[in-house]
């Protein structure tokens, strides 16, 4: 229900801004700005969709060879102590929560091309288990909350596009988004906690939470060791050789136990081209909406209405310059990211509000994006308070960064 009317908001504000332009500013193009931006956000929203094509092919194959092979049951019941008590809808030890490990690994590790049919994977498998098929059920909205709130250990393409600006130390962000996404999926999962009545002060859950901490502290103490141009190349060469170890992992164990490992791959990877077919509408909607908000000005009035009233309170407003980014993240990534790279132009890769923009744009996912894509793959039509949480996180996540960003960079 919030994104039905939240969807129809983008398009009615973006109509009123625009009409005010055109009778009080003589703007002549800004209508033909917002049609044109509807047809190249359509077209994007198709390729987006079709670009995932091998992706989902590649990894639904690579998931079937898993399940055959076994790995994937072993995944589930090396988690399923605490996925059974933030999932109590799912069966025990059921092959999804093995999806579900894998979509938040490649998550962490920066992999967003291997997470996305992951995830698509991991909402099918929850889906056959939901009774009511066009509403989201709790499992599914929990999985996409904790989705959208991007856990990230290892922030990769963010450390490499610093690296491309030439940063004097483009993994002196590492920590402080480390940091904004744990804030964030804390945020998230509270959120969804409440809503569903989840104990999260349950002794297996705090056990599980507390070894993620541990594990966090340990890699923070790590890379605080040892010296910072190492660090990039060691989180991108530990990612990548985390991915292809599980890759062979897969092969391997299904070979021991005789699978026939490419007639597995064939029969998962033929998922994968429907799936990428059926985001489309829903992917499509997301992104025309979006694009004519911005085209509009309605993004930028936002922002600078935002710095008006921080300054009327007599509050710091260097961190205003990187609220595009904050506001962009949860409607799309690729825009937040391009508003990133423009940040570090224009005040410098290094600068306050480089670093800022940085670190936002790690703290969080593109809500809607995942919104769009996930459910629409299964058909979900309402969403309950998916949407809600994701935002509660993503504005955890936000201001945690502009918190952290003043206490490592200002």
């Amino acid at each position: 229900m919030v994104l039905n009317y939240l969807w129809a908001a983008f398009f009615i504000i973006a109509f009123c801004i625009a009409l005010f332009k055109l009778i009080f500013f003589q703007d002549v193009e800004i209508f033909q700005k917002m049609v044109t931006s509807t047809f190249d956000n359509a077209k994007t929203g198709f390729e987006i969709s079709l670009g995932l094509t091998g992706v989902m092919t590649l990894w639904l194959g690579l998931m079937k060879v898993g399940e055959r092979g076994g790995i994937i049951a072993i995944f589930a019941k090396l988690v399923g102590p605490f996925f059974n008590r933030l999932f109590p809808e799912l069966p025990k030890n059921h092959p999804v929560f093995g999806s579900i490990l894998m979509n938040f690994s490649a998550n962490m590790l920066g992999l967003d091309n291997a997470a996305t049919p992951l995830g698509l994977k991991a909402m099918k498998e929850m889906q056959e288990l939901n009774p009511e098929k066009e509403t989201a059920s709790n499992a599914q909205i929990m999985f996409l909350v904790l989705n959208t709130s991007g856990l990230t250990i290892i922030p990769i393409s963010i450390m490499v596009f610093r690296a491309q600006l030439k940063a004097a130390d483009p993994s002196d962000i590492f920590i402080p988004i480390l940091l904004a996404t744990f804030f964030s999926t804390i945020t998230g999962l509270i959120a969804v906690a409440l809503y569903q009545r989840i104990n999260l002060f349950n002794r297996v859950i705090m056990a599980y939470l507390g070894t993620m901490l541990l594990l966090i502290a340990g890699i923070i103490y790590y890379f605080n060791s040892i010296p910072q141009e190492q660090i990039s190349v060691i989180s991108q060469v530990a990612s990548n050789v985390i991915l292809f170890s599980i890759i062979v992992s897969f092969i391997a164990l299904a070979l021991v136990r005789k699978v026939n490992v490419y007639e597995a791959f064939i029969e998962g990877a033929k998922e994968g081209f429907s799936v990428a077919i059926s985001i489309i509408p829903y992917l499509v909607a997301i992104l025309v909406a979006i694009g004519v908000f911005r085209v509009s000005g309605a993004l930028d009035m936002l922002v600078n209405g935002l710095g008006y009233l921080i300054g009327l309170m007599g509050l710091n407003t260097d961190f205003v310059p990187a609220l595009p980014v904050a506001f962009m993240k949860p409607l799309s990534g690729s825009g937040a990211r391009g508003l990133m790279v423009e940040a570090m132009n224009t005040y410098g890769v290094d600068s306050f509000v480089g670093r800022l923009a940085a670190t936002i744009q790690g703290s969080t996912e593109t809500t809607f994006y995942v919104l769009a894509v996930y459910f629409g793959s299964v058909g979900v039509r309402k969403t309950r308070y998916a949407l809600t949480c994701g935002l509660l996180a993503d504005l955890a996540g936000v201001i945690a960064a502009i918190f952290l960003a003043y206490l490592f960079f200002h």
